[in-house]
């Protein structure tokens, strides 16, 4: 009976060295959706933001803010182990949402912004429907497109055929994915549009009772190259959830082939942003 106990013993610490051996670190994580907004009070100090990442396994971001000070402040803050790409943002209080293209005001600190050479792409912005239409809004793809910038949108799937139509070659990061936009619609749109990236902060029906859902598992399956995540800090009391949101992203990705959850966490942002 003590030489079987012991075999069991033995067997049973080699089981437990091997699942030890077999388990997988964390995912690191590229946040492609970050606010620091200032216009309402600094939601942490730059030490906190910082701190924040590292809790939450972020290894890079993709910021913007509102207005873009908050940027600036975050991206010359950013340490050797948290990468940063900026993005130039159309707001600089929040009412700016309703109207930004259409304000010249709006255009021509998006311009300055721009001179100072250290923007990617512009956005996030909001915009829906037939204002996509407006000739405010073509000048600010005309931009994009002049200067070689990305577009970071939330908005609805006739706004991403706009911006197509407006510019084929262009480079768009859509927020939320379309946030509830069907799944074949989607699909659609991805196939169609080379440029075009899901970004999923927010987004509805990826799970189901915590398991990913077998519609999505085929899209990132279909299209492991085209997704990023976010945190979206849009507002202050987002900020402490950070790491329990990217936790939520570790658990259903687990769910998928390693090499497509490692695209989608964050080799993705990193081959956009940071070629090497």
């Amino acid at each position: 009976m003590l030489r079987r106990a012991l075999c069991f013993c033995a067997l049973g610490a080699a089981t437990l060295a091997a699942v030890g051996t077999r388990a997988e670190p964390p995912l690191p994580i590229f946040d492609a959706h970050v606010h620091y907004n200032l216009d309402i009070g600094r939601p942490l100090p730059i030490e906190g933001v910082l701190d924040t990442w590292r809790r939450a396994g972020i290894r890079a971001v993709l910021l913007n803010s509102r207005p873009n000070d908050g940027t600036r402040e975050l991206l010359a803050a950013a340490p050797p182990d948290i990468r940063a790409v900026a993005f130039a943002r159309p707001y600089v209080v929040a009412d700016d949402v309703k109207t930004w293209f259409k304000d010249p005001g709006i255009y021509a600190m998006i311009e300055r912004e721009l001179d100072r050479g250290i923007y990617r792409g512009i956005g996030e912005f909001h915009i829906f429907g037939h204002d996509a239409d407006s000739d405010g809004f073509r000048r600010f793809v005309d931009l994009a497109g002049k200067r070689s910038l990305w577009l970071h949108c939330h908005c609805d799937d006739y706004v991403i055929d706009r911006i197509f139509a407006l510019d084929p070659g262009a480079h768009v990061i859509w927020a939320h994915t379309g946030m509830n936009t069907p799944l074949p619609r989607v699909d659609e749109l991805l196939s169609r549009y080379p440029g075009l990236y899901g970004e999923l902060a927010y987004r509805e029906g990826i799970t189901r009772r915590e398991a990913l859902s077998p519609e999505w598992r085929s899209l990132f399956l279909k299209y492991p190259k085209r997704f990023l995540l976010g945190s979206d800090t849009w507002t202050p009391q987002r900020w402490p959830d950070v790491p329990a949101i990217m936790d939520g992203y570790r658990a259903w990705l687990s769910q998928l082939p390693r090499e497509v959850a490692e695209d989608i966490a964050w080799r993705n942002g990193e081959r956009l942003f940071f070629p090497r």
